[in-house]
């Protein structure tokens, strides 16, 4: 079981860390190409965003069926055949600088990690049973943030420091990991079913997901809470690119480096909560999780630090948002249906990447609106954590 939990995180870490390591260099070194006037670093960093937030909501259905009706380890392997020529034509659009075709290679990336995720987070519990859910959850989000922390310093390091030879050398080499490390994975799964009952219409989908979740207490609060989770996070990435250039004043290198401290929180954060999950209810985790986002946001509003205070402050708001969101991941985890969490896990990619979306529209417009104004960025924030405590106090379905 040792092993499988640790191929499984790394292969976690390393296709996370190629997903970011790509979006990341689009934004830092495309934003030199020549482009049209209208795409400025804002609405370059809103496209590149949806590029991988856009595949969730056409293909989430589709991954459900596929986890429920297929080996989950061989949609896993499949996909990441996948990973080689897409980023083969990734490398194509940088040595030409072609930025709308850099822009198509990171949809295709969100389509192909579409596909595999709810299969991925549904060896979680093949792997390591009902016991090993918070812990595999908790290591399983912690290698995903330590992937953006890598890719997010790597992608600001290379923009000013390397050329476009050694980042295509790195999306392949981090690709062949990815599929050596996912052939090693062994694990008995459940008996596969040839369920034709969920629905491939994305709206018919979410309709008979949200139903069937209402069956068991807790789902559809959990898929809200990672939703909000990754919609407030979605914000706070994006606006700390237009805070720490324009606000700050800073380097790329300087920016990524507090991005990625941001990662390290969150990441530490998720392992806090899967150890904190074993000892006190999910519940109280999470409202110490969202107390801590909620105050730490606050702070960084009515202080507006310089770069070492706001540092430590991102740094505490992301701890506490790891503590946040693998209560709500670990309560669909837990729930007995069976093959069904593959259909499931699909709900929440798709409601998750809808809430992205609009956290993508919501710094758009707010950016738009205020010529970039950082602050009124996270005032935004503020009030969105704020509205998660109210609805999250109300639900009785949360143990």
């Amino acid at each position: 079981m040792k092993k499988n939990w640790t191929y499984l995180f790394a292969a976690n870490f390393v296709g996370v860390l190629n997903d970011n390591f790509l979006k990341n260099c689009i934004i830092f070194i495309g934003i030199t190409w020549a482009m049209p006037s209208w795409l400025n670093l804002s609405q370059l960093t809103t496209l590149v965003a949806a590029g991988l937030v856009i595949p969730y909501l056409i293909f989430s259905p589709l991954s459900g069926k596929i986890a429920v009706r297929y080996s989950k380890q061989a949609v896993f392997r499949w996909c990441k055949i996948a990973e080689f020529p897409i980023v083969l034509l990734a490398c194509i659009a940088f040595w030409k600088q072609w930025i709308f075709v850099s822009i198509a290679s990171i949809f295709i990336m969100g389509i192909q990690s579409c596909l595999y995720s709810p299969s991925k987070y549904g060896l979680i519990r093949d792997i390591g049973g009902e016991q090993g859910i918070p812990f595999g959850s908790g290591m399983l989000e912690t290698t995903a943030f330590l992937g953006i922390l890598a890719g997010t310093v790597a992608a600001a390091f290379m923009a000013d420091h390397s050329s476009v030879f050694f980042v295509c050398v790195i999306f392949f080499v981090l690709a062949g990991c990815g599929f050596l490390l996912v052939r090693s994975i062994k694990v008995k799964e459940l008996p596969v079913e040839q369920d034709q009952s969920s629905s491939s219409h994305p709206l018919r989908f979410i309709k008979q997901s949200y139903l069937f979740a209402k069956q068991y207490p807790g789902i559809n609060m959990g898929v809200f809470g990672v939703s909000m989770f990754w919609l407030i996070g979605g914000l706070v990435q994006m606006n700390l690119i237009i805070h720490c250039k324009q606000t700050l004043g800073i380097s790329s290198t300087a920016t990524g480096i507090i991005m990625a401290i941001a990662a390290t929180g969150i990441a530490l954060g998720c392992i806090l909560a899967g150890k904190l999950s074993r000892k006190e209810s999910g519940k109280r985790v999470m409202f110490i999780g969202l107390t801590g986002m909620t105050l730490f946001l606050l702070l960084v509003i009515v202080l507006n630090p310089g770069v070492y205070l706001f540092a430590s402050f991102v740094f505490l708001l992301a701890l506490t948002g790891g503590l946040f969101e693998v209560p709500c991941l670990s309560i669909i985890q837990q729930a007995n249906i069976g093959r069904k969490l593959g259909d499931m896990l699909a709900y929440m990619n798709f409601v998750t990447f809808i809430f992205i979306l609009v956290g993508s529209l919501i710094f758009s417009f707010v950016t738009y609106m205020t010529n970039e104004n950082s602050m009124a960025v996270f005032v935004t924030i503020l009030v969105l954590c704020l509205f998660t405590v109210v609805v999250m106090m109300k639900s009785k379905s949360i143990q």
